[in-house]
């Protein structure tokens, strides 16, 4: 019998093509969709809507607001899904992950520090403000001197130099050197691009998805001028399309795993 697939999260190209190439049934929602999980089954809501339908995989890919609550329902549904629920559970969080990163990784930087919302302090040296729980460069401010916190937010210290990603696919790693025309560097850029991957750098990350048990991540570091390297951010969504390479080899990575799922 025929495995019900549902894929959330995936624009209308990407998820024509997962589609043309998945074999059995699939239900498909580009946002986060209704569910429920009663006596060891995942229902989810049909595409057209007016009941839902039992699912036998999932394949995730996105950031949503209520994402959180899919993840749990995961877990405890305890079925097959990409990527994997209780890594991407550790990982939604941004400070919460990056705490059991920082314990991990092999370059967890100093004087980081965390202020509550509302509150004020005074910092001689250039520091980076983040907060909330959004990527893609969203949520951070560059300061010095007096600064309120608007939110509860992580501080760590300025650093020079180049900001890279490294990505994991499965068993492959590319790495990617972010740009901007500001302090804000980022893969959307149209200058970021491939670059030669660090060694050290790629058996950090490696070590990293091997602890939050994750087939994809992405690790944002930055290396100092004086080469020195710090992990700044995890990103257990990273971004896929961005480049037709790590489409190509993640799209891969996901009809590998649905093929091999009995």
């Amino acid at each position: 019998m025929n495995k019900r697939t549902c894929l959330i999260g995936f624009d209308e190209p990407e998820l024509e093509e997962l589609k043309s190439r998945i074999s059995g049934p699939i239900v498909s929602h580009s946002t986060m969709p209704n569910y429920n999980v009663v006596a060891g089954e995942l229902f989810v809501d049909k595409e057209s809507g007016g009941w839902q339908v039992p699912v036998d995989r999932v394949v995730f890919h996105g950031i949503f607001e209520n994402d959180y609550d899919l993840f749990i329902a995961l877990c405890l549904w305890g079925g097959n899904c990409f990527p994997n629920p209780l890594g991407m559970l550790n990982c939604r969080k941004k400070h919460a992950c990056l705490v059991r990163a920082l314990s991990q990784t092999e370059f967890p930087g100093k004087n980081l520090g965390f202020v509550l919302a509302g509150n004020s302090v005074s910092v001689e040296d250039e520091q980076v403000a983040k907060w909330g729980d959004w990527h893609c460069g969203e949520n951070k401010e560059r300061l010095i001197g007096e600064w309120e916190a608007p939110f509860a937010s992580t501080l760590e210290p300025f650093i020079q130099g180049q900001a890279v990603r490294v990505v994991l696919l499965g068993d492959e790693i590319l790495q990617i050197h972010l740009e901007g025309v500001d302090w804000l560097k980022s893969i959307h850029d149209d200058t970021a691009g491939f670059m030669s991957v660090d060694p050290e750098l790629e058996s950090d990350t490696r070590n990293l998805a091997k602890y939050f048990d994750l087939e994809v991540i992405a690790n944002d570091y930055m290396i100092a001028e004086n080469g020195s390297k710090y992990l700044l951010e995890v990103n257990h969504i990273p971004n896929v399309t961005r480049f037709p390479e790590i489409w190509k080899r993640y799209s891969q990575l996901v009809i590998n795993w649905c093929e091999n799922i009995v």
